[in-house]
């Protein structure tokens, strides 16, 4: 195993824009998956300005190891990059989780900076332990399984609910005092106070958007590209996603010349990051902005239905080789039934653009096993993948299975079996051989968070012996097994109506 202090001196010698930076108030910003990954959080690095920009108040990053069970064997404690302190020695540990299965990753990090996971073990000692503050995409949805490792968790976005946290912090003197403070403010869920109940999700002033990177480093596979968020939160009302019209006020659209204003000089790649990007009504001019100015350009979300001649050729010159879009429902039946709205048409016109416009390859992703489906609508995915293949020029289908998140209407829908997603993803595989390439992600480990996704307390404790007995799946398994499976609701057809987003 590579030591630490030389990975993080090799780490740091290349990054543009790190912030050194001590003060009476230091913050372990944690991210519980690998460096790479974490630094092609959005989100992440937002808070790390944030927190750096309040007077007496420092943030030093921590990840993840690469390896973690050899980190474990080794006994090297989690240290931060900035200074490599001990992450445990800090006063406060924050973490940002973005998915179910970071979950583990939260338990390597306790671990190895000798913090112990669960609030109620390190209630007695409040003092002696740093204060445990979870946040991050996650909270959208379900932050329940995280709460028990959490002594608070700040829901939704957290550009000011962050800023709250350190006035309380200051200005409370003890830690009962503290988390009795913050259960009474809005977007603060604190587990020991409001139990498996979490509040609403905070929302942000439009004033302070949009996130941008902080830190720009080639160690992602974003590599060395500045991240900016010209829109946030979506219009649409796809019944399977947590960023849907429903969610804090939909789509909050930020104005082109404020987006271009805060792209730095020097920056070669730009990444343009949100829920629905190409729904933003003035994409062309940041687009043209940006690949005028010789930047090559990445865009999170592309939606088939926005896709013309302008924009798929200026993603071609800003160094777009494979075109990546989305139509999640295997059929027109089913992407009907989810609110998709993406037909047959517009991705047929997408491979078309991808094909006209000299890419490589046309990417599109589908969901399996979503509520009602049918083997009559993997061979209608099949019929259709082979004429996209045949249009775009070559085609690959990454395949997930569908996972059902709270706070959607699609909440409480089943898990469609591990074996029947097998058989179908056999069947696709079969009739598409030889002409369109699948990339599906393992129905094992969509169960795990799925079970995860719709779990409370029980569900988030069985992923600390998961991750402590090893986190292979039958860990998971076994783990879960302990844990009383979630109740399998009717869903109901949800509302119908369209929704435009306003024109900055």
């Amino acid at each position: 195993m590579i030591p630490f202090r030389d990975i993080r001196a090799a780490r740091l010698s290349d990054e543009a824009g790190t912030i050194f930076k001590q003060a009476e108030l230091p913050f372990a910003l944690c991210y519980p998956s690998p460096y790479a990954v974490g630094m092609s959080s959005l989100g992440y690095q937002t808070i790390y300005r944030r927190l750096n920009d309040l007077p007496g108040v420092a943030a030093e990053r921590a990840f993840q190891p690469d390896d973690s069970r050899a980190a474990r064997a080794a006994g090297e404690p989690l240290r931060t990059y900035e200074s490599a302190r001990p992450v445990g020695d800090f006063p406060v540990v924050a973490f940002s989780l973005a998915y179910e299965l970071e979950l583990a990753g939260l338990v390597d990090c306790l671990d190895l900076a000798g913090i112990p996971l669960f609030a109620e073990e390190r209630l007695a000692r409040a003092e002696r332990f740093p204060l445990v503050v979870i946040g991050g995409p996650l909270t959208f949805s379900n932050p329940v399984p995280a709460a028990p490792y959490a002594d608070v968790m700040l829901v939704g976005e957290a550009e000011e609910t962050i800023v709250e946290l350190v006035e309380a912090i200051r200005s409370l003197p003890s830690r009962a005092a503290l988390l009795d403070a913050l259960a009474a403010r809005p977007g603060f869920y604190v587990p020991a106070v409001h139990g498996e109940t979490p509040p609403p999700v905070a929302a942000a002033d439009n004033a302070l958007l949009p996130a941008y990177s902080q830190i720009r480093t080639p160690h992602t596979e974003l590599a060395n590209m500045f991240l900016i968020e010209p829109e946030r939160g979506c219009h649409r009302g796809c019944t399977y996603c947590v960023m849907r019209r429903s969610t804090n006020g939909g789509m909050r659209l930020v104005a082109p010349d404020r987006v271009t204003s805060l792209i730095p000089p020097d920056a070669r790649r730009v990444g343009l990051v949100g829920a629905a990007v190409t729904d933003h009504p003035r994409l062309p001019d940041i687009l043209r902005f940006i690949v005028d100015g010789g930047r090559g350009v990445g865009i999170s979300s592309l939606r088939a239905d926005r896709l013309d001649d302008e924009i798929v050729g200026l993603l071609r010159r800003g160094g777009y080789r494979t075109l990546t879009t989305a139509g999640d429902g295997a059929s027109e039946r089913l992407r009907e039934d989810i609110q998709r709205r993406t037909r047959e048409r517009h991705l047929m016109r997408a491979a078309q653009l991808a094909r006209a416009h000299g890419m490589k390859q046309l990417k599109l992703y589908m969901m399996l096993g979503l509520p009602g489906e049918t083997d009559a609508d993997i061979d209608e995915l099949a019929r259709f993948g082979v004429e996209l293949a045949s249009a775009a020029g070559r085609l690959a289908l990454g395949i997930a299975p569908f996972v059902a998140k709270r706070k959607t209407p699609l909440d409480g829908a089943p898990f469609e079996q591990i074996a029947v997603l097998d058989a179908r993803l056999e069947r696709l595989r079969a009739a598409v051989k030889g002409r369109v390439t699948l990339r599906p992600t393992s129905p094992k480990w969509a169960w795990v968070e799925y079970r995860l996704a719709q779990g409370g307390f029980a569900a988030g404790r069985a992923a600390a012996r998961a991750a402590r007995a090893g986190g292979r799946f039958a860990d998971w398994k076994a783990a879960l097994a302990e844990v009383e499976r979630p109740p399998v609701v009717a869903v109901q057809p949800p509302e119908r109506r369209r929704v435009l987003p306003q024109v900055a």
